[in-house]
């Protein structure tokens, strides 16, 4: 007999939140904004609240007041299938050298930007968003990242510089489009550089379109 005690596995609702889990209610969140069960301050409130909490369970109170997407009256919050795989992230590195990705791509949910004594710069003003939540997470040592993106896409920052500058700015300039692409810029800069902004006078004309087709389809 086995008398060792193990400790107990934690329920559901207190595992500790993936990628995969995030994206799932940012997407419910971009339906009900696109349903109208949200107006563009509510869907701000509760999109910020998604990147600050840690636990499944608490992703599913944003959502236990929202359908299902495809559905009108079930509730939102489930279980999370086992299985399920995170998505992947696209990683960009300079290492005493410059790198860039920019011009007609698409870029994923999550990309990691890593600069060690180089330059990079994510150029959004002509990307293919397929999701409405973007993430870029980005490390800056005695390096420059510089991220641009169209004028009308939600913008927002949370990072911080040691004897270093982390800035995003621009942000809120697009809650005239509730249902924009938002990009989340999380970043921390070690005698560095990270610098996000909109880039005046590129935008992406056919946001709404696009979301409500998706949603439709």
């Amino acid at each position: 007999m086995d008398l060792e005690k193990h400790p107990a596995a934690p329920a559901p609702a207190e595992l500790r939140a993936s990628d995969a889990d995030r994206d799932r209610i940012a997407e419910i969140l971009a339906d009900a904004l696109a349903e109208g069960r949200l107006d563009a301050d509510e869907h701000s409130e509760r999109l910020d609240s998604l990147y600050a909490v840690k636990t499944v369970g608490e992703l599913e109170v944003l959502v236990r007041d929202l359908p299902v997407p495809g559905t009108d009256h079930t509730p939102a919050a489930h279980p999370v299938p086992a299985a399920a795989a995170p998505a992947a992230t696209e990683t960009v590195v300079a290492v005493c050298s410059s790198s860039a990705r920019r011009g007609r791509w698409r870029p994923g949910p999550h990309t990691r930007a890593v600069s060690v004594m180089g330059d990079i710069t994510i150029d959004l003003t002509e990307a293919v968003f397929a999701q409405q939540v973007t993430e870029i997470n980005v490390v800056s040592v005695l390096g420059n990242v510089e991220i641009l993106v169209p004028e009308n896409v939600a913008l927002r920052g949370y990072g911080s510089g040691f004897l270093g500058n982390f800035e995003v700015r621009g942000q809120g300039r697009a809650e005239t489009d509730p249902q924009a692409p938002v990009v989340i810029v999380r970043g921390f800069s070690l005698l560095g550089n990270i610098e996000a902004r909109p880039k005046l006078g590129a935008r992406l004309v056919d946001l709404a379109r696009k979301l409500r087709k998706r949603t439709d389809g």
